[in-house]
């Protein structure tokens, strides 16, 4: 039976995630408390290799369910291989997106069946589900002031009408999931939005 912790970050590009879980990584160092911080797609040897053909900008040709097919083997691979061993060591195990991310951006951004996309989310993750989804919402107007000139990989280089159903799409997950997800205003100042994310974890470490 599982004893550890999960939790998981979303949101568009641009929003915050990476500054946040740096904090709360650092956060729970200096309480000694075990983690294990992993990334999708990726996080695993196999994951990895699926990253760089999912977000090189060579692949502008790649299918939206062969999209899908590759997100859900790596998640696959990454929950077999890490995921469920740490949980059931007990550690906080911390992930850069998750199944939400591919029910945003292949079924609302792709268009893809969401009914499809939910039970293919279970069965690549054996059904495990976060604890707590911390989800950082900003305008497009906001993602495109925060990326800037930045080199943009395959996915991230997609119309704005794109991104723009992708965030619709965190919205009407995030209204769905009350009981796991904490929508953040990704416009607060850092302190305040990490401050939110520690009380929310604190609440579930302490029971």
């Amino acid at each position: 039976m599982r004893q550890g912790l999960f939790i998981t970050f979303e949101g568009i590009d641009g929003c915050g995630k990476t500054t946040q879980i740096d904090i709360l990584t650092k956060r729970l160092q200096k309480k000694n408390l075990k983690y294990t911080l992993v990334r999708e797609p990726g996080g695993t040897k196999i994951g990895e290799k699926i990253r760089k053909i999912l977000l090189d900008n060579d692949n502008i040709n790649m299918e939206h369910k062969t999209e899908l097919l590759l997100y859900s083997a790596s998640r696959y691979q990454l929950c077999k291989q890490k995921l469920l061993p740490e949980l059931d060591a007990g550690k906080i195990v911390i992930c850069d997106r998750f199944y939400d991310s591919t029910t945003a951006y292949q079924g609302y951004g792709r268009g893809l069946d969401i009914d499809f996309i939910n039970s293919l989310n279970k069965f690549a993750t054996d059904e495990l589900v976060p604890d707590l989804t911390f989800f950082l919402d900003i305008s497009l107007n906001e993602r495109e002031k925060r990326i800037g000139n930045n080199k943009l990989d395959r996915l991230e280089s997609e119309q704005n009408n794109f991104h723009q159903k992708v965030r619709e799409g965190f919205l009407k997950i995030n209204k769905k999931n009350r009981n796991r997800f904490v929508k953040l205003n990704g416009k607060d100042g850092i302190e305040i939005i990490s401050k939110k994310i520690w009380n929310n974890i604190e609440r579930k470490i302490n029971g």
